[in-house]
């Protein structure tokens, strides 16, 4: 009899982990033809989506979307911020979903599809995703209640991905993104692609940080080498209240 009340669990939470998705993901095959001239990155994080695309070989930054996701009965996405659709912005849609190991495919109802490979489901204290709240300005810490305007940075699977918007004008400021490491107190971000400025790729940066009270304390000097102390908040908490 424990054996077959133990089989059931086993392929329910069988089931269930392989429809996790946290963690990052290469754009590899797009509508049955191999990706090959440029590279997409998609994060998936505490019900956040983000990907960024470059071109391979020049790094010129082409394209990146986000906003949340559910993945229960039906893979949906609802978009915060698309830089080549701004339509589909605040908008749902719904996807045909198929996973098979490390590998998972969604379709739309007019045939175009995308597969895409895990790149990793390492998670650490940084993991999550994250909503700018605090700046330190001539030594004082000032904050901000996120709203409408509003810059994420969303970690997991040794990537990380940055980007500021205002889903409500549809508006796109910049975003960039890469991989990083976060070790005993220090975080460096890795740079693989930057709306911004193209050079600035292959360019690492280094930050001293800690988690206090459940919010990311951020320490260096930015891309610029202006010293900054920032404050991260986690998304569902500092944005949704």
């Amino acid at each position: 009899m424990k054996k077959l009340i133990l089989f059931p669990l086993l392929l329910f939470f069988g089931m269930s982990s392989a429809q996790d998705l946290e963690g990052s993901w290469k754009l590899v095959e797009k509508n049955g033809t191999p990706v090959s001239d440029r590279e997409t990155i998609r994060i998936y994080q505490d019900g956040y989506f983000t990907y960024g695309t470059k071109q391979v070989g020049t790094n010129k930054f082409i394209e990146a979307g986000g906003g949340e996701y559910e993945n229960n009965d039906q893979y949906i996405e609802r978009y915060d911020f698309n830089t080549t659709d701004t339509s589909v912005v605040g908008k749902e849609i719904r996807y045909d979903f198929s996973q098979a190991g490390d590998k998972f495919t969604i379709k739309t109802g007019n045939d175009r599809s995308q597969t895409w490979q895990r790149v990793s489901s390492n998670q650490n204290d940084l993991s999550g995703n994250w909503v700018f709240t605090g700046r330190q300005r001539n030594g004082e810490m000032q904050r901000s209640t996120p709203g409408d305007r509003r810059t994420v940075k969303i970690i997991g699977g040794d990537r990380f991905q940055w980007v500021a918007f205002n889903s409500k004008i549809k508006e796109f400021s910049g975003t960039g993104g890469g991989t990083y490491t976060a070790e005993n107190g220090k975080y460096t971000e890795n740079i693989d692609f930057f709306s911004r400025d193209d050079s600035r790729v292959g360019a690492s940066l280094d930050f001293d940080f800690e988690v206090k009270d459940g919010e990311w304390h951020h320490k260096g000097k930015s891309s610029k080498g202006d010293p900054i102390y920032e404050i991260w908040s986690p998304y569902a908490e500092a944005y949704k209240k």
